[in-house]
């Protein structure tokens, strides 16, 4: 690299830094012309990255509060600033960032982290579903050897984890201008921007899963266990596989053991079958 580039590096590094924190020092032989422009230009820049999370994650703003998520969000990008072409990168990690920050209210991470992962489901490749009928004539001849080397596919970027907060309910009730009532749901009386925030609090975590529906991005609530049954499916686990992860670590099971783990296997797939989330078999 010649000194011109090395120089001309450095620069951009220190013009970057000024953007992202009030308190770096500026380039070296700025004018106060330049420095007035700065804080113009800081401005904007952050106002573009504030606009591009508040987008993304419009029902995290609305539960949060205008403020609070104001104050999150200018955080996260000045700790983690894109790096990518488009400005949805901006968004990347901010469910960690709400995870420190709302850290009373932990529901506000998992509800970013949900609307990220429906982000990108949004631009995530076309597939196809396979329904029970489609998979009933694909597996109609098959052996135990067959069942137990049954490999499934996901469509691209479904994914899953773990919750401790009712994110469905949470998610109808953002959808309107007014919190959903008679549903069951108690309100709390704790109150942002007009919206009073349901207790959402499960007795038991629950597994979120989050694909593609055709061209719509959805998810379900569903058992805990469907978490890690989905992780090992999905990096290619085979159907014997995820019998054994459900048994548990007992190395002698008895036969109810067995037969109970592999209703439970049944179970979960008949469920994926229903809802489409898996896209074809490779035995």
């Amino acid at each position: 690299m010649t000194g011109a580039s090395t120089s001309l590096a450095q620069r951009q590094a220190d013009f970057l830094r000024a953007i992202l924190d009030d308190a770096a020092p500026l380039p070296e032989g700025w004018s106060n012309r330049q420095t007035a422009g700065m804080a113009v230009y800081r401005g904007n820049y952050r106002a573009a990255l504030l606009g591009s999370l508040t987008d993304t994650y419009e029902r995290t703003a609305r539960y949060a509060g205008d403020q609070p998520f104001a104050q999150a969000s200018i955080n996260h990008v000045i700790k983690h600033p894109p790096t990518g072409w488009t400005l949805d990168d901006a968004g990347v990690g901010f469910d960690a960032t709400c995870a420190q920050f709302f850290g009373q209210n932990p529901e506000i991470s998992e509800l970013a982290w949900l609307e990220r992962a429906m982000l990108d489901l949004a631009t995530a490749p076309d597939t196809t579903p396979m329904d029970p009928a489609a998979f009933g004539a694909a597996t109609a001849a098959f052996g135990d050897a067959e069942w137990e080397a049954l490999r499934l596919e996901f469509g691209p970027r479904a994914t899953c984890r773990l919750v401790e907060h009712d994110l469905a309910m949470i998610w109808r009730s953002l959808g309107e201008d007014a919190p959903v009532e008679g549903d069951g749901a108690p309100l709390t009386t704790s109150e942002t921007n007009g919206y009073i925030r349901p207790n959402a609090q499960l007795s038991e975590a629950q597994a979120c899963i989050v694909w593609r529906e055709g061209e719509r991005p959805t998810f379900i609530m569903a058992q805990a266990d469907h978490v890690d049954a989905f992780a090992i499916m999905q990096e290619g686990a085979t159907y014997a596989d995820l019998i054994g992860q459900l048994i548990g670590d007992d190395l002698d099971p008895s036969p109810e053991s067995v037969h109970e783990a592999a209703m439970r296997a049944g179970a979960i797939l008949g469920q994926w079958l229903q809802e489409g989330i898996i896209t074809g078999i490779n035995p």
